[in-house]
């Protein structure tokens, strides 16, 4: 039991869409574990076996009801400035990566299928992508969007944000750049950060629905509530109020979460295609 939540762009919204299911799949009694196969931010984490995660990953991990560990985030870059990132495998740091030497793809991917693997055998496994999945330049060593597509067949649900407007162009261009061989995996699509009335919007839904097959899940109302900020994409201004971040987080995904429910969100739907 798996779903990947992708996002149109970095910032779209995936990290919260994402932390949001796990709390759907938690409070209707799963066994639920969120995962990145590979993030790219400097707000990390330290989980309590002393493994560094992405902070985005810790709380998908509150939201599951879980304590956060290494395998929801097997790899880890984090820029260290002139060019170079630091390479942080299996929650540990292993080296650095720059132009002249890059990722070792493979060494990656594999470590990345491993922790899914393990995550697997006791839980239903909430994904989250990595900024655009069909960047030309990258897709040949894409670990995070369609690396866990090709590798382990994880089905996918496109986020796409419409607060920065062209969100129907940027959904149809995702499907129609992902590789043929995956385009079957790409089960459904979400309208995130949406204000006004979503019924002006449903002519662009059926048209992307007509044109890619995917299945429209819902709207996500646009709310000022503050989440981990993983890049200088993320935009989640607004209150967190509590005696520490995981409560203060928690809470404000509970509110996300029945936002949610009012709009309509399809989250049959999307159980579905994660086979919960």
């Amino acid at each position: 039991m798996s779903i990947l939540f992708l996002g149109t762009a970095s910032g779209a919204g995936k990290t919260t869409v994402a932390a949001m299911y796990c709390r759907h799949l938690y409070r209707k009694g799963a066994r639920v574990a969120p995962f990145k196969a590979l993030n790219l931010s400097l707000n990390s984490f330290v989980t309590p076996e002393g493994k560094e995660i992405g902070m985005g990953q810790a709380f998908q991990a509150w939201a599951s009801g879980i304590e956060p560990s290494g395998d929801m985030n097997p790899a880890l870059l984090k820029p260290s400035g002139n060019g170079k990132i630091q390479l942080v495998l299996g929650g540990a740091p292993a080296g650095e990566t720059s132009r002249d030497s890059p990722m070792d793809f493979r060494r990656v991917m594999g470590e990345a299928c491993a922790a899914f693997d393990r995550l697997s055998a006791g839980h239903a496994v909430v994904c989250e992508g990595s900024g655009s999945p069909v960047e030309l330049n990258l897709m040949h060593r894409d670990v995070a969007n369609l690396g866990m597509m090709r590798e382990r067949s994880v089905p996918a649900v496109l986020v796409g944000d419409i607060e920065r407007g062209g969100a129907f162009a940027a959904l149809y261009g995702t499907w129609l750049l992902t590789p043929d061989d995956l385009k079957p995996l790409l089960k459904g699509f979400i309208i995130n950060r949406f204000r006004g009335d979503a019924k002006i919007l449903e002519g662009g839904i059926r048209r992307i629905e007509e044109l890619t097959g995917m299945r429209f899940l819902g709207v996500l109302p646009y709310a000022r509530l503050k989440f981990p900020e993983e890049d200088s994409l993320s935009d989640s201004g607004g209150d967190l109020r509590g005696s520490s971040a995981m409560e203060a987080f928690i809470g404000n995904i509970d509110a996300l979460l029945e936002m949610a429910e009012s709009s309509g969100l399809d989250f049959a739907g999307l159980d579905e295609i994660s086979g919960y």
